[in-house]
């Protein structure tokens, strides 16, 4: 059984870390910004993202009839396909070809399916030299770490540490971080890595069923260069990245870089269509791995509409403070939330709680994950399903019974107010309190906001003079 996931206990690290959270927050800001500029500079780019909702939902709805229909015209075009229920036949689909193929050095570009599938350690314990061609993967990969986001797999790594980790396994100068050097460095070691490949393997970022093809997105080339020079081919998709016409594509291309670093395009758009000739191999693998169980569900469905672009990681306040490995899941930020308790809802039953629902998420969603509400969703899931902390249960149904009772919820506001200014600092700040671990409490007002309604607006507010069986809303009698 693997173990449960405490958000709160796994971001400690990260969030008390004076300088890397703070850099970590303002490096994210800065690709959120830059994809705010792109989306203004597209005027129908609420219309596109419509347009993208409604063609995964479609396309998620008649899954089973696009994915043989991918599978027909793909196996037209002289791809083999292979299906896998769940991570470990993908795996052994992979290691068979490999092993048809006398093959011990494969490279791979970034694919968060086989990151899900946990396929380099699988190959690794194989006798397999797995390398990651992206290069923030392979620095996450050196360092022996898993990505952090899943577009910027060493975002939560500075320039100096990157320069440490070359010195010890690449040979370059000690204490160098000029980001050119090291890049450059870096191209050398690879180069030698992608001539030596016998096979390479990608992941897919769209496959269209209309045609049998698909299209891998990158800003580096290394999926390009990776599968160019070995002759096999191996693509691993999960299902749910089907769409049903070429015509689709322009569609989420046009979201897709935008939303994810603020770029106009991806630097390198692949298609692929079939064996790159008569002597080479190509082999698509359709992976299931939970999706068809998440496709049952009417409530967080939706989720399989997720292109990957890491834009709700970006703005989310808590992914931005806390790092993606405190979420300890493939998929971490808000769309890790959703997904990872669909797989296992008690392994990872806090992420839902590691959201402040400010709904910033939904906002930048290209294809409309409505991400919050699924969260808020969660929450009443894992209540349901008996997995909320009894701290958790008890101060619930006491928020409960204050909520429901507006004389007590005035009248606890009060002495709340008074005693936050005169109790000492350790009385609100030890090790009882643990949301007060890594901020400030925020000074207590003087007055109520129901007091300060009445004094500025000169209504009579009904919250403080309402019996206790009435509902709590601000109505106002003028």
């Amino acid at each position: 059984m693997l173990p449960i996931v405490q958000h709160p206990e796994a971001a400690r690290p990260f969030v008390t870390d004076e300088n890397r959270s703070p850099w970590h927050d303002s490096a994210l800001w800065f690709v959120r910004s830059k994809r705010d500029k792109q989306a203004a500079s597209v005027p129908e780019w609420e219309y596109l993202r419509s347009v993208a909702s409604g063609i995964k939902t479609h396309t998620i709805a008649h899954l089973p009839f696009y994915l043989r229909e991918f599978e027909k015209n793909a196996t037209a075009r002289g791809a083999v396909v292979h299906w896998a229920k769940d991570a470990a036949e993908h795996n052994e689909i992979v290691l068979s070809i490999l092993r048809a193929n006398k093959t011990q050095r494969i490279v791979k570009s970034k694919s968060m399916l086989t990151e899900e599938c946990g396929l380099n350690h699988f190959l690794e314990d194989n006798g397999i030299d797995v390398v990651d061609t992206d290069l923030g993967e392979r620095i996450v990969q050196l360092r022996g770490e898993t990505p952090s986001h899943i577009v910027l797999p060493a975002i939560h790594i500075k320039k100096e540490e990157v320069g440490e980790t070359f010195h010890d396994h690449l040979g370059t100068d000690q204490g160098a971080s000029d980001p050119q050097y090291l890049t450059e460095a870096a191209r050398g070691h690879l180069r030698g890595k992608f001539l030596s490949g016998e096979i390479g393997i990608t992941g897919v970022n769209f496959a269209i069923a209309e045609t049998g093809g698909f299209v891998v997105c990158t800003n580096e080339g290394n999926a390009d260069l990776g599968v160019s020079l070995p002759r096999v081919h191996i693509a691993c998709m999960g299902m749910e990245k089907l769409i049903p016409r070429q015509r689709d594509l322009g569609v989420f291309t046009r979201l897709l870089a935008r939303s994810a670093t603020g770029q106009p395009i991806t630097s390198y758009t692949s298609h692929f269509f079939g064996p790159r000739d008569e002597n080479s191999e190509l082999h698509i693998i359709l992976v299931d791995n939970g999706r068809t169980k998440l496709r049952e569900s009417d409530t967080f469905r939706s989720a399989l509409h997720c292109i990957r672009c890491g834009a709700c990681m970006n703005t989310c306040p808590v992914f931005r403070r806390s790092g993606g490995h405190s979420y300890r899941a493939t998929v971490p930020g808000p769309i890790g939330s959703v997904l990872s308790p669909a797989r296992d809802a008690s392994q990872y039953k806090s992420l839902p709680y590691a959201c402040s629902l400010c709904g910033s998420c939904t906002d930048v969603c290209p294809v409309k994950i409505p991400l919050h509400h699924q969260l808020l969703a969660w929450r009443g899931e894992l209540v349901g399903k008996g997995l909320l902390p009894w701290s958790k249960r008890v101060s619930m149904k006491f928020a409960s019974a204050l909520f429901q009772h507006p004389r007590l919820f005035a009248l606890s506001g009060r002495i709340g107010r008074t005693a936050l200014r005169i109790l000492p600092h350790w009385m609100t700040h030890n090790r009882l309190n643990t949301w007060t671990i890594a901020r400030e409490l925020p000074k207590p007002p003087r007055e109520s906001f129901s007091q300060w309604y009445q004094r500025n607006r000169g209504g009579e507010s009904k919250l403080d003079s309402r019996s206790d069986s009435g509902n709590p809303t601000m109505e106002t009698r003028r």
